[in-house]
């Protein structure tokens, strides 16, 4: 870390910010990362998270080798527990729907910022999670997505202890269940209807620090279940199938059209359904996935694709003249869509701390379907940042992640979080209370 980083970004300085949060300017927001860049305990923390790098990476792998399949969580929760009580926050606490939550007051109590990464990875239980490294490039399920956030998370909250940094807003740190697949942001869910005072989310996921994710991709999910009279393939013919008509559903489907913007998505993900090779299927089930960066495209895609399905199961009956094929549609998974404008002060703050520690020339904003949805969609401003580092493969057995300046991670989500809630006697919090 060159302590010259401060000075050299902005020409501004001040001692002790004097601006009201309803009236924050890109200026102002300049002008606090410059001050906090020039005092000597922040540049000190920041330091103190650099030469924690290696200790992080170990922690990351050793949090990944604990597994952490869908909707059970609570083995990696509580060593995740235990890690928050080490570093200090002996009050932490593991709530009802499984988050680890962590709270650190602040010298005035408003504003209320969270700080977040996933403890749950889409695996399923039985996967072998045990880390391999090869030429400096460490391979397993879900060491990027998401250990590294809670790695970069616990190596975060280390730093704000030892150094005593002491924040105007409060902080609170929470390591969430439910951010994959059918988990639903259940973790997210849970958090906001019991802390209705929360005035800024932060989600640490995925690992690109330049990268900030403003928008929100929602998300609707279904399951399909076919079902018909079944039978035998030779005695029966003339049955209706609920393979068939799966089939039909499927071909109708892929012909959907949707815009290229706001993107618009679907997928048919799974399919199972039958007996045996020689049978009329009785039953036919498959799951879809939807995503859009819109709540009306979503809808309007969600109708089209259910009547399409409705549609098969006419087709399917029409064909052997009959009425015995129905078809249950189950919604599994529903993402709220959001977006955080790009002059508010969060983003413009998570913004600014990118841009003084990486020299990056610019920013790249983007949508993706994160724990983050959750607080846009309640109109909470909110972002999602990258843990640091490099890496690929990602939801795959495959996943691998180098820890190329992986420090900086962490270090972007400490800046963001001290411009935001504040420095006692130094600025003060620039991120808006709602309450």
């Amino acid at each position: 870390m060159r302590r010259s980083l401060g000075p050299c970004l902005f020409a501004a300085s001040l001692t002790l910010a004097s601006f009201g949060t309803s009236h924050v300017t890109a200026q102002t927001i300049d002008t606090v990362t410059t001050t906090l860049l020039s005092d000597s305990r922040v540049m000190a923390a920041l330091d103190a998270i650099k030469a924690d790098d290696a200790r992080a990476l170990k922690e990351q792998i050793r949090i990944t080798e604990i597994p952490a399949p869908p909707f059970k969580e609570n083995v990696r929760g509580n060593y995740i527990l235990s890690r928050f009580q080490e570093l200090g926050f002996k009050d932490a606490v593991i709530d009802a729907e499984g988050n680890v939550i962590a709270r650190r007051k602040g010298t005035a109590g408003t504003p209320k910022l969270v700080i977040s990464a996933h403890q749950d990875t889409v695996f399923p239980e039985g996967t072998d999670v045990t880390v391999k490294e090869k030429d400096g490039v460490y391979l397993a399920p879900g060491i990027g997505d998401d250990a590294r956030g809670l790695a970069a998370l616990l190596s975060l909250m280390q730093t704000l202890n030892t150094q005593q940094i002491s924040t105007v807003g409060d902080i609170m740190f929470v390591a969430s269940v439910g951010e994959e697949e059918l988990g639903n942001l259940r973790g997210v869910k849970a958090l906001f209807r019991d802390n209705k005072d929360i005035d800024g989310f932060i989600s640490i996921d995925g690992l690109g620090v330049t990268r900030i994710v403003n928008q929100g991709t929602g998300s609707h999910r279904y399951e399909m279940i076919f079902k018909g009279p079944g039978g035998h393939s030779f005695q029966e013919f003339g049955l209706p199938s609920a393979t068939h008509a799966l089939g039909r559903a499927i071909a109708k489907i892929s012909e959907l059209q949707t815009p290229a913007e706001p993107k618009t998505t679907f997928t048919v993900g799974t399919v199972s359904g039958g007996t045996s090779v020689n049978a009329i299927a009785a039953e036919a089930r498959m799951t879809i996935d939807m995503r859009s960066n819109s709540t009306e495209e979503l809808l309007k895609l969600e109708a089209r694709l259910l009547d399409q399905a409705k549609d098969a199961v006419g087709e399917e009956n029409k064909r052997w003249g009959s009425d015995k094929i129905t078809v249950e549609i189950k919604l599994i998974g529903d993402r709220p869509a959001g977006v955080v404008a790009e002059d508010s002060p969060l983003v413009q703050a998570t913004a600014r701390a990118v841009t003084a520690l990486t020299r990056a020339p610019h920013v790249t904003f983007a949508g993706s379907s994160t724990d983050s949805n959750l607080a846009m969609s309640l109109g909470i401003p909110a972002v999602t940042i990258g843990g640091g580092g490099q890496g690929g493969n990602w939801h795959s057995r495959n996943e691998w992640y180098k820890p190329v300046d992986a420090y900086i991670g962490p270090q972007n989500a400490l800046l963001t979080m001290l411009v935001l809630t504040g420095v006692e006697g130094v600025t003060k919090p620039v991120l808006p209370a709602r309450h």
